[in-house]
Order: structure tokens, then C-alpha cells, then sequence
């Protein structure tokens, strides 16, 4: 078991002291728990969109909830108790999250071994809102109000190696502690910039929002008021020369508004910002500075400008990093690599999308069980090594077909195989439910295939 709990959502629960108050429920000896200490973990509950009751009166109902109940803490959601009529109304569902960041091998946090940290939250239903600059021209950038309902539900979605997630959480709060404590910039250098790069595909944009939804919900006790601010990067290039850069000033001048109240955290995407932040010695023509070397010159002066504002957090993605200018590549704080899925990542993905079609009746649940869940990676590898006599021998055959199909997907991006169940079922032919063994060969079919079609391009 690691030595250090892993929650990062506030500076105020980073106590880890056990309460005397609860010393009567302290475990035995030989509990793995550690020693005068208790693992903090987040506990999101999301407020359904009619209820007008108080955050701080949500959390200490379910934190009486949580401590009235002898729970066992994993990853996922809990029922909303019938027996608890505040609760009942004003709450629309209860997510632990990120216990396997405590824990090796997946085990199972017991109710002794941790402190819940209770985060309320209402989604946005707004949706989007665009910026026009006039002249017919595109809108600059896209504005939600998080946490959004568009963006509800993709941070658990979103499956990468081991520990990414985990670190830009981790990155995200450390930089917003920094400012706020007043640590002197001169002293020790952060920006709060971020840098995926990558493949296409592979998710960078959706886990920049995500990211952004999630921290929005964190940090709601010192924030209430979030934004995102999604850059449209084309909209920067004028068809009159020197004009583009004077357009990145205006859009980052707006970004200077929003970021003055000092309620609001405001993040900043800027997706494919290679486009934005050209390697400016590439861009050299004799003498003379093109209209790209303005823009990146204009972009890295805006971003030092907001490196001053303690409420603003910049993510960008890139397809091709050697095309940015190092200027900007060396004031990101955090430079993450976003490739394809492994192995594991591609097996929790497809396990997801089959899940889902279950869940919808596309495809059939096993006749003697209500509910068919593939087990967790690391779980299967194990029983693969060790077989249980007593495992379904159905649900044994069809996790191997998800492992091979999972293996024929080597390659394949976290986008292609998003896509694949849906290729595999237009590939069958015959009533809308399907059994689930045959879908699955025929989506080892579909993802050879598709190798295949590509390897002949």
C-alpha cells in the first residue's frame, strides 16, 4: 500500500490525523490502514437541476450520510438512500472517485480506512455561448459555464495509461496553491500551462475539458464561478497583414476581463496551438517578420500578461510539437505525451462500450445474470494465470474474446476504437439485439480490417 494519500483538492484536506472521535471504530492490528492516518477521498455529488437547497447543507447531509453507514470505498457510483427524504429530493447521484490512486491492485477501501471529502455541484445546462468579433468574421472563441451537463461524465470516460489523470490533477492544484499561498514567482517559476501532445485521436482535447470539468467541481469551494474558453485559433489569421496579432491581443484582452473577478477560474484551451505558436525560425524571410512571427510574438506576450493572475489556467494540445516555437514549449509547466491506448486502455475501453450497449439492450446480458460486467484488466490477467473453477465459464470465454479483440486493436486510436463497436454491429446482419459472442468476433473481424484497409493506404 503507498505511504501517502493521494487526494489533492484542497489545502485544507490535506489533514491526515484520524479523528478521536471515531477511535472506537479503529481497525485491527493487522489492518492495512496506515498508521494514525486516514486516506482523503473526493465524494462528488451532483445536485439535480430543480434543487435549490445549499451546497453546504448537501455536504453535511451526506457527510451524516457516509458516517451513519459502514461502507466499502471503490471507484464508482452509490445509491442515493430512500431513507433520507433531503437527499432524495435534491440529489441526482453520489461518485466516489479515484480510490484506486490509494490503493495497489485495486483493492477495496473500508469504510475505517478514510475520510470522505465531499464535493457539491450543479451542471450548467447553458451550453455554449460564441464570440463574434464583427465583419462577418468567426467567432474567436467558445465560452462554457462549468461544470457543464455537455461535459458531464467524459473525465470517467477518458481511459490512458496509469497515472496521467492522477497527474494533472495533482499539477493543477499544486499551481493554484502556489499563487494563492504567495509564493514569489522570482523564487520558484510555475505558469500554469499545459502541453498534450500526441497522435490525433487520442483524446488530448476531450481530457483538456474534462480536466477542466473536474477541477471546476473541486474547487468550487474557492471558485464558484468556472469558465472555459475554447480558442478558435483560425479565426486569429486576418487576411490583412500585422492584423492577426493585434487579434490575439483583443481575444486575450477578454480573457484579461473575465479573470479580474477574482470569484471566477477561468480555463484557457487552445487546441492545435502549433498553429498559433509557429516555430518562429522556421517563419523567417529575410529582413522582414511575417504576419505568424507577430502572432506568436503577440501569443507568448498575452500569456505572460495572465501569468500574473492567480484564477486562470492555460491547456493546449499539439499534434506535431516540433513545430512550436521552443519559446512557448518551455513556459509550459507540464508537457504530458498522449498516445495510443495499451493493451490495458484499450481492453477498459472496449469493456466501457460493450457495458454501454448492454445497458441499452443492443446487445444481450447473459441468461443467468441480470447485469454482465467484464472484469478490470489486472483481474482478468489473474484469473487467466490462475483459473477459478467456480468462474462462469461464459463469462470467462467472452472476457478472453474482449482481451483478443482488444490485441487485433493494437494501433488504433482512442477515437477509432470509440468507433469500432458501432462498425462491428453495421457489420452484422440480423435482429437489433445482439448475442454478445458473436459481436465480439465480429468486432475482432471489423478491427483486422481496419488494419488491414489502413496498411493498404
Amino acid at each position: 500500500m503507498m505511504t501517502t494519500p493521494m487526494e489533492i483538492s484542497t489545502p485544507i484536506q490535506t489533514e491526515t490525523e484520524v479523528s478521536q472521535q471515531n477511535a472506537d471504530a479503529r481497525p485491527p492490528p493487522s489492518s492495512p490502514v496506515l498508521t494514525g492516518r486516514k486516506f482523503l477521498v473526493s465524494v462528488e455529488v451532483c445536485l439535480k437541476s430543480s434543487s435549490t437547497a445549499r451546497a453546504e447543507d448537501v455536504r453535511l447531509a451526506v457527510e451524516r450520510m457516509l458516517e451513519a453507514r459502514s461502507l466499502s470505498y471503490t471507484d464508482g457510483p452509490i445509491a442515493v438512500p430512500t431513507d433520507d427524504l433531503f437527499l432524495l429530493e435534491n440529489v441526482h447521484r453520489i461518485r466516489i472517485c479515484e480510490t484506486d490512486e490509494c490503493v495497489e491492485n485495486h483493492d477495496i477501501l473500508l469504510f475505517w480506512q478514510v475520510k470522505p471529502v465531499v464535493h457539491v455541484f450543479q451542471l450548467s445546462e447553458e451550453g455554449p455561448s460564441e464570440e463574434f468579433d464583427g465583419d462577418g468574421q468567426l467567432s474567436s472563441f467558445n465560452e462554457w459555464i462549468l461544470p457543464a451537463k455537455e461535459f458531464d461524465g467524459m473525465w470517467e470516460s477518458l481511459i490512458y495509461e496509469p497515472g496521467l489523470k492522477q497527474r494533472l490533477l495533482s499539477y493543477a492544484a499544486s499551481a493554484l496553491l502556489f499563487t494563492e499561498k504567495g509564493v514569489d514567482p522570482f523564487l520558484v517559476s510555475w505558469n500554469r500551462i499545459i502541453l498534450l501532445h500526441g497522435p490525433p485521436g487520442t483524446g488530448k482535447t476531450s481530457l483538456c475539458k474534462a480536466l477542466a470539468q473536474k477541477l471546476s467541481i473541486r474547487f468550487n469551494f474557492r471558485y464558484p464561478q468556472c469558465q472555459l474558453v475554447e480558442v478558435n485559433a483560425h479565426s486569429l489569421f486576418s487576411k490583412w497583414f500585422s492584423e492577426s496579432g493585434k487579434l490575439v491581443a483583443k481575444l486575450f484582452q477578454k480573457i484579461q476581463e473575465m479573470v479580474e473577478e477574482q470569484n471566477n477560474l477561468v480555463f484557457v484551451l487552445i487546441d492545435e496551438v502549433e498553429s498559433l505558436a509557429a516555430a518562429r525560425k522556421a517563419a523567417l524571410s529575410g529582413s522582414e517578420p511575417s504576419d505568424s512571427i507577430r502572432v506568436v510574438n503577440a501569443l507568448l506576450t498575452q500569456m505572460d500578461k495572465l501569468k500574473a493572475s492567480p484564477n486562470v489556467i492555460i491547456m493546449t494540445t499539439s499534434n506535431i510539437t516540433a513545430a512550436i516555437d521552443i519559446a512557448f514549449v518551455d513556459r509550459a509547466d507540464i508537457k504530458a505525451y498522449v498516445g495510443p491506448p495499451t493493451l490495458q486502455a484499450r481492453y477498459e475501453i472496449l469493456s466501457s462500450c460493450l457495458q454501454e450497449l448492454m445497458r441499452t439492450g443492443i446487445l444481450s446480458n447473459l441468461q443467468d445474470s441480470d447485469n454482465l460486467a467484464f472484469p478490470n484488466f489486472s483481474t482478468l490477467k489473474g484469473k487467466l494465470n490462475a483459473p477459478d473453477v467456480q468462474e462462469s465459464q461464459t463469462m470467462l470465454y467472452l472476457s478472453k474474446q474482449l482481451l483478443e479483440a482488444a490485441e487485433a486493436c493494437e494501433g488504433m486510436s482512442g477515437r477509432s476504437l470509440r468507433k469500432l463497436p458501432f462498425l462491428a454491429h453495421a457489420a452484422l446482419s440480423g435482429p437489433c439485439t445482439c448475442d454478445p459472442s458473436k459481436f465480439l468476433s465480429a468486432m475482432i473481424d471489423t478491427a483486422r480490417r481496419e488494419h488491414s484497409e489502413l496498411s493498404d493506404r
